[in-house]
């Protein structure tokens, strides 16, 4: 076997080792886990049907939102930490550009298993949560611009979705500044519109006006 086929099948193994770690990570759907085996009541069969943070506390409220949050929270740290760990074990050595472009590619495959969670039958939440905590590991520039929008947004309109639309929306552009690689900027992409194509349904109510703003008291119905 020559060097260069022994690099090709280190490359394929590292790029389909970080899409699956970062997928199944993306599986552990807080939202799903908690309603479902802790509160035996999953939160799809309510509001909006979405595995989410919003509809979540919009349905069951209480402290076990927190146990959510830091569900959600926690995996997008866990994948994206081990796409640097893998990195560094099969390919010690490379700069610093290629642990940027392994966050955006676990990025793209935990977003995907958050919200196609093949254990829950493809159905989950819509990744603002772990997108914005992606954001944190990735750059605090590319942080400062989407959680910064996303809580301006929320405060002075009170609509998650809106906020949530400009987190996804704004991603791809901000990550295009920090970092115009081609391959970065075309997974950014995908990580944004992911987000983005998650709330069509918001968009489409926030054009037509009845979109639920956010509220800090447990409801049982709603759009979330």
């Amino acid at each position: 076997m020559t060097l260069g086929n022994e690099l090709g099948d280190m490359i394929i193994v590292l790029t389909v080792s970080v899409a699956l770690i970062a997928y199944l990570c993306g599986c552990f759907n807080g939202a799903i886990i908690v309603s479902k085996y802790i509160l035996r009541d999953d939160v799809r069969n309510h509001g909006s049907g979405n595995a989410g943070l919003t509809n979540f506390h919009r349905t069951f409220g209480g402290g076990l939102t927190a146990v959510v949050i830091l569900t959600d929270v926690l995996k997008a740290v866990v994948a994206l930490w081990l796409s640097g760990v893998l990195l560094e074990y099969f390919s010690p050595g490379e700069p610093e550009i290629m642990f940027v472009l392994a966050k955006y590619w676990a990025a793209l495959f935990c977003l995907l298993g958050h919200m196609f969670p093949i254990m829950f039958g493809f159905k989950g939440g819509k990744g603002i949560l772990s997108g914005g905590t992606i954001a944190l590991m990735i750059d605090w520039r590319i942080a400062l611009v989407v959680w910064g929008g996303f809580l301006v947004l929320v405060i002075l309109t009170r609509y998650v979705s809106l906020g949530s639309v400009w987190a996804g929306a704004s991603f791809p552009f901000i990550s295009w500044y920090c970092f115009p690689d081609p391959v970065i900027v075309v997974l950014a992409f995908l990580c944004g519109g992911l987000v983005v194509w998650q709330h069509r349904g918001n968009i489409q109510r926030l054009i037509r006006g009845n979109e639920r703003k956010l509220s800090f008291h447990k409801k049982k119905e709603g759009n979330a």
